[in-house]
């Protein structure tokens, strides 16, 4: 899959070349045409949870989402931190739907935020599901197998909400998928190409409200995500701070593994990145460096500044270096 990647990041300490991180990445028009590329836009990928809004899609395209709220439809395409915030809205969430938190099949592990984490620890309490970054996902996931009258394990590969998953995300992304993995929820996620991940976005940007089933869950995710990105992510991290920077204009979503997209309806471009090492920081500096690129974003705002710049420090708060990203 590495085959064709080519530089878009260095970090540098002193005055010297550390690492060097590459990968491939799209921009693509409303069509789902690739307009720019670097590195191989047909590199076969996961997208992970940068396609949380794909996996959201047949929740409001089937009604089962009508009664939502935008927040809740934000929480649906986020990666959290497991703040109360976020916590508390799941839960509330599962309540609607007389369901609990035992009900979930994304697992436990601890919640991201400092302040909650430590919250956890000095009560002497472990985790439970609703910490999981995914949680607000499978709260959507749920909601759409009540309509469907799903069994309990929603994340079967067999089961009908993963069978509309699949047939949506291969719709909106013109291809076939070649296979799928397990996800660190336990959802499947299915393959596909980059330029084709990249043209569902670019398809998300150009989507209207009024323009028809589709394009009003489209749009309506896209807003969500834009207005509450506080629940997509969380505090410090780069997708809340990327979208407060562009006032919720343009919607971003990251992956792990190094995956990022974003969703530019006013320019209806579509951006999909993938670092093939699964460096997180390239991502965010790549992202970051596309997006000022499309205009949309201040190249001296700060959080643009601090993810492709830097400086790096050290513990004593010493710069020791910088990141330099390096798109051809």
């Amino acid at each position: 899959m590495s085959d064709g990647a080519v530089e878009l990041m260095r970090v540098i300490r002193g005055d010297r070349i550390e690492s060097v991180h590459r990968g491939h990445a799209v921009i693509c028009d409303g069509t789902g045409a690739v307009v720019e590329a670097w590195g191989d836009p047909a590199a076969v990928i996961y997208p992970r949870s940068s396609c949380k809004m794909i996996q959201a899609l047949p929740l409001l395209e089937s009604g089962a989402g009508r009664d939502l709220t935008d927040r809740q439809v934000a929480l649906a395409c986020a990666s959290h931190q497991g703040a109360a915030i976020h916590t508390e809205a799941v839960s509330a969430w599962l309540a609607d739907l007389d369901l609990t938190e035992a009900d979930l099949r994304c697992g436990t592990h601890m919640p991201y935020a400092d302040d909650a984490k430590a919250d956890l620890i000095r009560g002497g309490e472990a985790p439970c599901q609703l910490h999981n970054n995914c949680s607000g996902k499978h709260a959507g996931f749920l909601t759409l197998s009540k309509l469907l009258g799903g069994g309990p394990d929603y994340v079967e590969i067999d089961h009908p909400v993963q069978i509309a998953v699949r047939r949506t995300f291969e719709e909106v992304t013109e291809m076939d998928s070649p296979g799928w993995g397990i996800d660190g929820c336990s959802a499947p996620n299915f393959a596909t190409r980059l330029d084709a991940l990249g043209g569902a976005m670019g398809r998300f940007a150009a989507a209207r409200e009024g323009g028809g089933t589709r394009a009003d869950a489209m749009a309506r995710l896209t807003r969500a995500m834009g207005a509450a990105p506080e629940l997509v992510a969380g505090e410090g991290r780069a997708c809340t701070d990327l979208m407060r920077a562009m006032e919720g204009r343009v919607a971003v979503k990251t992956g792990a593994e190094a995956v990022f997209i974003a969703i530019v309806p006013e320019l209806d471009r579509g951006v999909a990145l993938k670092i093939v090492d699964g460096g997180t920081r390239a991502a965010e500096a790549t992202i970051a460096a596309l997006l000022v690129r499309l205009g949309v974003l201040d190249a001296t705002a700060p959080v643009a500044r601090r993810l492709t710049e830097g400086p790096i420090a050290n513990c004593r708060g010493t710069v020791t270096g910088r990141y330099e990203v390096t798109l051809p």
